[in-house]
């Protein structure tokens, strides 16, 4: 399997429509790759919290328009990192109308949106995301020919029980798109090969780059391998990173260091 993570500079100065045509242009041009990736809220900017309402929109918005046309221009998997969704209404109880959601959007080959992750662990504490945003209710584990995408985003990394839900599901590549800060670098390169190793997984994790609501995005896009190998790494600028991924490494992983069978704790039954 080919991936392409995006690693595009999200800056104040330049529109979410011009960033918008931007990001389907970049996408377009990875025809060659089964697997594109975008960054976490890529159109607004992850800390730019007062741009945020302006820029909300349905799953079915412009924004998903034009990744859905990129993804069928290319023929391309598009994970097309995650927006500011506004809530339709007849939305789940549990969440709510007019809520805004950091929502993922997951698109096939042929446009068809086939799958969305509302982000669960909304970062700020009692500021920014968490009470600007609702918090998602739903493990998101998504069965593709490429094998089947667990799903989260950026502050997710920090909760390794999301990461074991996804195993539990059957997820084989962990797709993470992300807004995470350069003054926690370290961290976000840190947990990124800590989630491999404890599930034994591929991590596709794509951050922004640039600068907007006053902060700077860690860059340094990765794709870790199950073992917990960095396969590639990108730098703090904007990067398209390209690396070819194993599927069937996975299985091979764990049946040569059976880990994850050795599971208890309140958990699911180990796997014989």
């Amino acid at each position: 399997m080919r991936a392409s993570l995006l690693q595009i500079a999200v800056e104040p100065d330049e529109s979410v429509e011009d960033r918008r045509e931007r990001a389907a242009a970049l996408v377009r041009a990875e025809s060659d790759a089964d697997l594109v990736v975008l960054p976490e809220l890529w159109t607004a900017g992850a800390f730019a919290y007062s741009a945020w309402s302006d820029a909300a929109e349905p799953v079915d918005g412009p924004t998903a328009g034009a990744m859905a046309a990129a993804a069928r221009d290319a023929g391309v998997w598009l994970h097309a990192g995650s927006i500011v969704e506004r809530a339709p209404a007849g939305s789940d109880p549990l969440e709510g109308e007019g809520r805004l959601y950091n929502t993922s959007l997951l698109f096939d080959p042929s446009g068809t949106l086939r799958h969305t992750y509302r982000k669960i662990h909304r970062f700020g504490f009692d500021t920014g995301e968490a009470v600007a945003m609702g918090a998602g209710q739903r493990i998101v584990a998504a069965d593709t020919p490429l094998g089947t995408l667990g799903l989260a985003t950026c502050y997710d990394l920090r909760f390794p029980e999301q990461f074991r839900l996804l195993v539990d599901a059957g997820a084989e590549v962990l797709v993470v798109p992300a807004g995470w800060p350069a003054g926690r670098r370290e961290h976000w390169r840190l947990l990124v090969r800590a989630r491999a190793v404890e599930c034994q997984a591929y991590v596709l994790a794509c951050c922004d780059a640039g600068e907007n609501g006053g902060v700077e995005q860690a860059g340094h896009s990765m794709v870790v391998d199950p073992w917990g190998e960095v396969l590639a790494e990108a730098g703090a600028g904007e990067e398209v990173l390209r690396v070819e991924v194993d599927p069937t490494r996975v299985a091979r992983v764990r049946a040569d260091f059976p880990v994850l069978r050795d599971r208890v704790l309140g958990l699911p039954e180990p796997r014989r």
